[in-house]
């Protein structure tokens, strides 16, 4: 066990860890997985989607006690993660981590604490980004409202009102202890039995939209998600937001996810909101929303399950 000592409450979690050609930011995320999970008995489960740089071996010297599974390919988030778990010994817990992530002291003994109350199933801490600024990580259920909201008026001025933002953006809400419809996937902390109810993360999701469907099929099964602000972690957060490559397959998994849960009419309403937005923004010249518009018009791309070659 990577562990300092028996965790008095018999309780295991497993720390499960994606890596993609991440051996520039395990060091500190594995530097910081003591303090963060301090009290607690843990086991580090890393799946690596098949990098060509040494994360494995960055990984097995910090860490020789680790399980590592290979899985050959670049399956994505959510297979990665399925196969750390599914690799994993027996555990009470599943601790999702970003290998861009950084566990303040304390930070998984507080939502522990959270965790063991009924009903709940996943708990999320406060994040901060690399500049020490909070990120908004609450989010509410995706509606069609919420989507046009969005695109008519922008995600700031929509997060203002509880009925139009998907984003939690009223600083106050992060100040208090909140159930929440999801979180961003960079740090949650599951239930094992939540786990086991929803049968893991859905695959279709090559990245991105994945954790959205994991925490609202946990609501649906009767587990709730909640904001633990006494948590904190810093997410350093990667370049979807500006790459041409990355956004794209953000924005078409909104629409596919929104899909599942919808009818044809609906769907179609929601893929024109998703479309405006974009264009607007593709009309300031913004490279990421020019390609998300040619990937939602291309009726392959929506309909084909994302892959690596997005992200080539």
């Amino acid at each position: 066990m990577s562990e300092e000592g028996r965790c008095p409450t018999g309780e295991t979690i497993v720390v499960a860890v994606v890596s993609y050609n991440s051996a520039a930011v395990l060091p500190e995320l594995i530097a910081s997985l003591g303090p963060g999970l301090a009290g607690s008995a843990w086991q580090l489960v890393v799946a690596d989607n098949d990098s060509t740089d040494s994360s494995v071996r960055v990984v097995s010297d910090l860490v020789p006690d680790a399980t590592i599974v290979r899985m050959g390919r670049n399956a994505g988030y959510a297979a990665g993660l399925n196969a750390a778990v599914t690799a994993a010994p027996p555990h009470t817990a599943v601790l999702v981590l970003n290998p861009d992530v950084r566990l303040d002291e304390g930070c998984v003994s507080e939502l522990l604490k959270v965790l063991r109350q009924p009903g709940v199933g996943i708990v999320v801490p406060r994040l901060r980004d690399r500049h020490g600024d909070r990120i908004d990580s609450m989010r509410r259920t995706p509606t069609l409202l919420r989507a046009w909201a969005d695109a008519l008026l922008g995600a700031r001025r929509a997060g203002r009102f509880p009925r139009l933002g998907e984003v939690v953006m009223d600083p106050t809400s992060y100040d208090e202890e909140v159930e929440t419809d999801w979180a961003e996937g960079s740090v949650q902390l599951v239930s094992a039995a939540c786990w086991q109810a929803c049968g893991g993360w859905d695959e279709r999701y090559f990245l991105y939209s994945e954790e959205t469907d994991f925490d609202l099929r946990a609501r649906d099964a009767g587990f709730s998600a909640r904001f633990v602000p006494r948590a904190s972690a810093t997410h350093l957060e990667g370049e979807s937001g500006v790459s041409p490559r990355l956004w794209p397959l953000l924005v078409v998994n909104r629409v596919r996810f929104f899909r599942q849960r919808h009818g044809r009419l609906s769907t179609m309403a929601y893929w024109g909101a998703i479309l405006v937005r974009e264009a607007s923004r593709a009309a300031l010249g913004r490279p990421p929303a020019k390609a998300a518009v040619r990937a939602l018009i291309d009726p392959q791309r929506l309909r084909t399950p994302s892959g690596p070659e997005w992200i080539r």
